[in-house]
């Protein structure tokens, strides 16, 4: 881009950071729709503003054939809420580009194998990490950002701020979950976090990469070859509460989905009946043949 060029790409760009922000798009999305268009400038070395039709059907196909479709999707919203917010346009054939439908359903452990993962962990913080996750059906952020001020010892349960979609919720508790907890914490006494990082950083949360990491070597030692990740235990965690016959609706809140349409996938794995809550998530918890010695 020429100079003239640069500073018209520099003042829409600035407009688009301006417009999502006054809409209270969070900052995982301003990020990624201000990257949409940072990426598709530097592919034409061109404003935005000045891209044809068949510019921009091009620069799609490619992105298909290059990135995934999380990332194409992402690139699509980005450039429609930048033609419509900050160029005053619509861009009606966005509609063309669709990710193609498919209707997959998670791998999940059973109990005997969350117990054995659990068990098979050697290091005493993905230990407690990882029963956390499944004990309260967390996604993997979550646990990690967990403070000492978001667990209620009285009430039992722990409030998840800030979570997917910007909402707030309380999950129970269970009682070997915050005997865990407690013995972990004994271990760095952190004034905040559950899950500090490392000594070099103890004002920065566990490593992300680490736990994905141990999980993956601690399911080879365990020999299991299921597509198990960190968030494989949130959706174990929802199949065996309704297997134990905890009710959808109940099992929606639990995991902060906005639809039941989101929660009710879980229907094709398993049966449904009614049960208490608390009582199910405990008796779920305690259930595991957990080997290792934490003084818990």
């Amino acid at each position: 881009m020429n100079l003239h060029e640069q500073q018209r790409f520099d003042y829409l760009y600035q407009q688009h950071l301006t417009n999502l922000t006054l809409q209270g798009k969070r900052p995982a999305t301003i990020d990624g729709y201000s990257r949409a268009i940072r990426r598709i400038t530097a592919y034409f070395d061109r404003c935005p503003d000045t891209l044809s039709t068949a510019d921009l059907k091009r620069y799609f196909a490619d992105l298909i054939a290059s990135h995934s479709w999380s990332t194409v999707k992402l690139d699509r919203n980005g450039l429609q809420f930048f033609y419509t917010h900050v160029l005053n346009k619509s861009w009606e054939w966005l509609s063309i580009v669709k990710p193609p439908q498919v209707n997959r359903l998670p791998d999940i452990l059973t109990p005997d194998e969350v117990a054995r993962l659990i068990s098979q962990t050697q290091q005493l913080r993905y230990q407690v990490c990882f029963l956390t996750l499944y004990s309260m059906g967390l996604r993997l952020g979550e646990a990690l950002s967990l403070q000492a001020g978001d667990v209620d010892a009285a009430l039992m349960q722990v409030h998840i701020r800030d979570a997917k979609g910007g909402k707030d919720r309380l999950v129970p508790l269970p009682e070997r979950t915050l005997l865990a907890l407690r013995y972990y914490w004994r271990t760095h006494r952190h004034p905040q976090l559950l899950f500090p990082g490392k000594e070099n950083q103890p004002d920065a949360c566990m490593d992300r990469g680490g736990v994905q990491k141990t999980m993956k070597l601690v399911l080879a030692q365990c020999n299991i070859h299921k597509t198990i990740s960190p968030h494989s235990l949130r959706h174990s965690y929802a199949t065996h509460l309704l297997e134990q016959g905890l009710d959808l609706r109940s099992v929606q809140t639990l995991l902060g989905h906005h639809s039941l349409n989101t929660t009710a996938r879980y229907t094709r794995l398993t049966a449904i009946t009614r049960k208490n809550t608390a009582e199910a998530i405990n008796q779920l918890t305690n259930g595991l043949a957990l080997h290792w010695e934490c003084g818990v």
